[in-house]
């Protein structure tokens, strides 16, 4: 499913124009992005957590000529499911 079918689905569902569900789903991407930015977790009981992990540095080796590459410490979001979600998918 593309961004295009969610928010036509969101629409069917809430019955809401489809305009209305782009602004909606807009908004909440906007929202979570901003929360992870700032190192903070949304937590949607039942569905998931937004959060973001930290990686540490680390060396790494290039396979094709087996040198030896640094990668620099980051951060990246992370989803963790949901208990009621997982039941649902299984």
């Amino acid at each position: 499913m593309n961004k295009t079918e969610l928010v036509a689905a969101v629409a069917a569902k809430a019955e809401i124009s489809k305009k209305d569900a782009e602004k909606a789903v807009k908004a909440f991407t906007e929202v979570v992005t901003e929360a992870l930015a700032k190192d903070d977790k949304v937590q949607l009981v039942g569905f998931g957590t937004f959060e973001t992990v930290k990686r540490a540095a680390r060396v790494t080796r290039n396979p094709r000529t087996g040198e030896q590459v640094k990668v620099a410490a980051s951060k990246a979001p992370k989803f963790k499911v949901g208990n009621a979600l997982k039941s649902a998918v299984k």
